[in-house]
């Protein structure tokens, strides 16, 4: 079950852990079968897996950044990934209060008395709203470098294999990362990342920022960090 972590009151209580096998079996039939369908645009499927995903609560910890993670797969491969270069999990950042709001349906604090049923129009608005929000922001940026002549930068995303791109949202918002900072965000041991990095530094990719064995950092080179950071 799910508490405040201020007075222990109970929030939520999930389904039961003998149904859940049987209620994500049922999800993932109905987004393959929804998506296959295409009687609901990509965008509403997304946000009904991703409320339903949390409703069913199959884990003790990390059930939001999974379903999150279900909903990205979901756009992308439907088309809505943009070369990933948006991200939602900034507008959930900057809408953190909005979103628990979302995802708490009302009153219905128990899967079995009403949560099943709930009605999830406003998750769905909430969840598609961040969708414009982003998309938004990406026309922006790109009708602000259209203006100052930038480099179409699509080339080069198209260069970049999945593990670069999640670096490349590292040092979207930090400039320049270590190591080990690196590692945790791809979820590799340290001396894999070194080794990635060398290979990286070899092929034009990643800059040394600073050279000591400790503490070795790097940046993007200036071919990235130009056209796809500043343009």
């Amino acid at each position: 079950m799910i508490r405040k972590s201020r007075d222990g009151q109970v929030i939520y209580l999930p389904p039961r852990a003998k149904d859940v096998p049987a209620l994500m079996m049922a999800l993932v039939e109905w987004i393959n079968q929804s998506l296959s369908a295409e009687e609901l645009p990509a965008p509403i499927v997304a946000a009904l897996a991703h409320i339903q995903f949390a409703t069913i609560h199959p884990y003790l910890d990390g059930n939001g950044r999974t379903a999150r993670l279900l909903t990205t797969l979901i756009l992308h491969q439907s088309g809505y990934g943009l070369k990933g270069i948006y991200n939602l999990e900034e507008y959930y950042t900057r809408n953190l209060q909005g979103y628990y709001q979302a995802l708490a349906v009302g009153e219905s604090h128990n899967y079995y008395e009403g949560r099943a049923e709930a009605d999830v129009t406003g998750f769905v608005a909430f969840f598609c709203g961040g969708m414009a929000d982003s998309f938004a922001a990406v026309c922006a940026q790109a009708s602000k470098a259209a203006t100052r002549g930038a480099v179409d930068p699509s080339g080069l995303l198209r260069r970049l294999d999945p593990r670069q791109r999640k670096v490349m949202e590292l040092f979207q918002t930090q400039g320049t990362a270590a190591t080990v900072e690196i590692a945790a965000r791809l979820g590799l041991s340290p001396r894999t990342v070194a080794g990635l990095c060398r290979s990286w530094v070899e092929i034009g990719f990643l800059e040394i920022h600073d050279p000591s064995r400790k503490n070795r950092a790097y940046r993007l080179a200036p071919d990235f960090e130009d056209r796809l950071l500043r343009g």
